[in-house]
């Protein structure tokens, strides 16, 4: 039987809908960050290209709120606009792609921990990486200009020295980023291929795999995948994106609050790519053997609160108007 949306949409329909507004928020996020940059460079006289001086603009710490600023704009158009009209358009509202009351703490405490873990065990992967760069020139000194431009743009958003710039910093850069990539990767891509595909892993692997390109990182793919396996997993074994999205912000918390510290006791910008710990090989088979113990935990903790998701799904999708049904239900 062909997978169809709440609204009767094919798959396929429901991809050309997606992609349809990607580059549409593709083009406001092109738009409004060059408005930001433009702000940020001011009167200066530019006599190079005027995106690199932008962009250049954008690194000084005098113009954090610019950095920013373009830094949510541009996620929001790129993630979260295409996820909420996709929504609208083919399920009618947030409860398909995961938005559901039935969660808590203690599952958002060991998806957490998971998180973390997998972090642990995707890191010597980081380093096996830039030793099979290391035999290709042209493509390892493609993977350094990468990171270089990674660290340099995460250090002109997280150049915090104010309370008042870290509280700001907590919904900005924390917060937000979570919600947005959350939503986007799992709680609408994934899913649609989940429900669409009628192959789990197979739905995880391919998010997993676009949500490491996203990050536009050469030394640290395997390990953002390995990222995207776990949160993917996570969402898949919980159903409610909630989960996901608080764990991976108390994620975000904690780095920036690193990054807070670093920045008032130095007063130098640290490096991101320094502040992960270096494992040896090895330890992978510890983290893992950590990691499917708190799957384990997680999938204890979570049983009760996805099965109460799984009824209202078919409430959700029973009846003329299946959402009036689920609210009734509800109530």
């Amino acid at each position: 039987m062909e997978y169809k949306s709440t609204r009767g949409y094919s798959g396929w329909a429901q991809l050309a809908i997606l992609l349809v507004f990607l580059g549409i928020g593709s083009i406001f996020a092109g738009l409004i960050q060059f408005y930001i940059g433009s702000k940020a460079l001011g009167n200066a006289n530019v006599h190079a290209d005027k995106g690199t001086a932008m962009i250049n603009a954008l690194m000084k710490p005098e113009n954090i709120n610019y950095a920013q600023s373009a830094q949510v704009f541009g996620v929001f158009f790129l993630l979260f606009f295409p996820s909420i009209a996709y929504i609208l358009i083919c399920h009618k509202n947030l409860f398909w792609a995961g938005f559901s009351k039935h969660f808590n703490y203690l599952q958002i405490l060991i998806a957490f921990l998971i998180i973390g873990c997998a972090s642990f065990f995707a890191s010597p992967f980081a380093d096996i990486s830039k030793t099979l760069f290391a035999h290709y020139p042209y493509w390892d000194g493609l993977a350094k200009i990468a990171e270089t431009n990674y660290n340099n743009a995460i250090a002109s958003m997280t150049g915090l020295h104010t309370t008042a710039q870290f509280i700001m910093g907590i919904f900005l850069i924390a917060f937000l980023p979570g919600l947005f990539e959350e939503f986007f990767f799992r709680g609408v891509l994934q899913n649609l291929f989940m429900r669409w595909w009628k192959k789990p892993a197979f739905a995880i692997i391919v998010t997993s795999i676009l949500f490491s390109l996203v990050h536009a990182s050469y030394y640290l793919f395997i390990s953002r995948f390995i990222l995207g396996c776990a949160l993917g997993l996570l969402f898949y074994r919980s159903k409610n994106i909630w989960v996901n999205i608080f764990a991976h912000f108390i994620n975000n918390f904690i780095a920036l609050s690193q990054l807070f510290y670093l920045n008032n006791k130095t007063g130098i910008k640290p490096n991101i790519n320094d502040m992960d710990t270096p494992l040896p090989i090895w330890s992978i088979f510890i983290t893992f053997a950590v990691l499917c113990g708190l799957f384990i935990l997680f999938e204890k903790t979570s049983l009760k609160n996805r099965q109460l998701i799984t009824d209202e799904e078919g409430a959700y999708v029973s009846g003329d108007n299946p959402f009036d049904t689920y609210e009734k239900q509800l109530t």
